[in-house]
């Protein structure tokens, strides 16, 4: 596969920093989308979660963009306010060589207000779900007449939720001559309708459309008693990391309870949590503090967790794109995968679609330790500051490792955001370190410090 040094309109700058962060072969999806993207043309392109696209369109608007116009150029809208936030954080990444390039993002369960202001201040690429920014648009905090990309990312999926009009109303507010890229990991007639819509004579690019099938394991047990048969492949298949899908808010709620009852390291993520709340559920669970995570489908996609051993749907989803996106959360780039589905007697017509591709298994064959247990050896950390403080990485692990006398070996992955940061700490440590810090000094500044529960 080419490499990103093959592209020409990549500066030099910007290749220094993708081999910083380990980017140098590129993926199917950037080998063929990236060169037309920069010639200025329109892109339809079906690709899967997980193929590497955020980079596909990402790199094209970060190079394109002119540092001399403090109005927003890009706009890339997205279904969920997950998919919007690690947009983000990977496009700042790869922009650090343009130190004053500004991405802003819009999406609920954060105040309009304060939104608002930081479009004030101007922005140059706006990462956003549509409700957001339709929020923006009549109150006239948002004005799009300066756009010339527009990015639909995982289109699909935002018109499985209702947001044709608001994505076409959107549209019909920026320049005509604006480029639009379609990212889609199905094609639906909606999709269709929409392309369209909105774009230009456009290049349609396929690739990576079927999960590969050497890649993730799909199996489908029949099942009386859901509960039961969750707790037997707990216990036979021993997973580092577990993602289990329901249909409803209540029933992630509840089974989560009910694991935590069983001794589990659990935790949960629906569309009632705050924003704060499920970017903590992801950190925790990505971290390794939390060992399964219960989600609805507003995991199923914009999530980027690595290394999910097993899904398993709980409840069978309603129609197969979200299946193929739910079991698209393991057997990501390089790893393998298994994804499990229960069904009833009821459901066997329901999932026809599904039965129909992976292989029946039974809950006989399967060898069950009844005294395991998905307990996780650490937990997590949490300190009030973070990159608006100026607080790293390697500032904190300096203080543990230095200041506290803590084991390299006992302190887990650091997540650092804009106002906090989250260690994943052994837990036989973490007392220490909780109560070490209420004396010790970061960078000579004390912080205030709690457990994540």
């Amino acid at each position: 596969m080419a490499t990103f040094n093959s592209i020409e309109a990549l500066p030099k700058e910007l290749l220094e920093t993708l081999t910083i962060l380990n980017f140098t072969t590129m993926t199917e999806i950037q080998d063929k989308a990236i060169n037309p993207i920069l010639d200025g043309k329109d892109i339809l392109a079906q690709s899967k979660t997980g193929s590497g696209k955020t980079l596909a369109f990402g790199l094209p608007c970060v190079v394109r963009t002119d540092m001399n116009d403090n109005k927003p150029q890009t706009i890339i809208i997205t279904p969920t306010r997950e998919l919007a936030e690690q947009i983000a954080i990977e496009l700042r990444k790869v922009a650090a060589y343009k130190p004053n390039l500004k991405i802003l993002t819009l999406y609920g369960g954060v105040p309009l207000r304060a939104q608002a202001e930081s479009l004030a201040k101007g922005a140059h690429i706006l990462i956003g779900t549509p409700g957001r920014i339709q929020d923006h648009l009549a109150k006239e905090t948002l004005v799009l007449d300066s756009i010339k990309t527009l990015v639909l990312d995982e289109a699909d999926r935002m018109l499985d939720m209702g947001f044709y009009d608001e994505i076409v109303k959107i549209g019909s507010n920026m320049p005509r001559a604006k480029q639009t890229l379609l990212f889609s990991a199905t094609f639906p007639e909606k999709i269709e309708k929409l392309a369209k819509a909105l774009l230009k004579q456009p290049i349609t690019i396929k690739v990576d459309t079927v999960q590969e099938s050497d890649k993730i394991d799909e199996i489908v047990y029949e099942t009386a008693d859901k509960f039961k048969t969750l707790t037997a492949l707990i216990q036979s298949y021993k997973p580092e990391s577990l993602l289990i899908f329901c249909n409803t808010k209540a029933e992630v709620i509840s089974l989560t309870d009910t694991l935590h009852q069983h001794g589990h390291s659990v935790i949960d993520i629906h569309g009632d949590l705050e924003q704060k709340e499920r970017n903590e559920s992801v950190i925790a669970f990505s971290n390794g503090s939390k060992r399964i995570m219960v989600a609805t489908d507003v995991a199923s996609r914009g999530l980027d967790i690595k290394d999910i051993e097993l899904v398993i749907n709980y409840d069978l989803p309603f129609d197969p794109e979200i299946y193929t996106h739910r079991i698209g959360r393991t057997g990501r780039a390089d790893a393998t995968g298994i994804a499990i589905s229960l069904y009833g007697s009821r459901d066997s017509e329901k999932c026809a679609y599904i039965t129909s591709q992976a292989r029946t298994a039974h809950m006989k064959d399967l060898r069950v330790d009844a005294s395991f247990k998905m307990v996780s050896k650490y937990d997590t950390l949490c300190i009030n500051g973070g990159k608006k403080t100026k607080l790293r990485a390697g500032d904190i692990l300096g203080t543990l490792c230095k200041e506290i006398n803590i084991d390299p070996k006992m302190i887990g992955k650091i997540n650092i955001t804009d106002t906090k940061s989250y260690v994943a700490l052994h837990h036989t440590v973490i007392d220490k370190v909780f109560k070490a810090l209420k004396k010790t000094t970061i960078k000579k500044k004390k912080y205030i410090t709690w457990i994540l529960n």
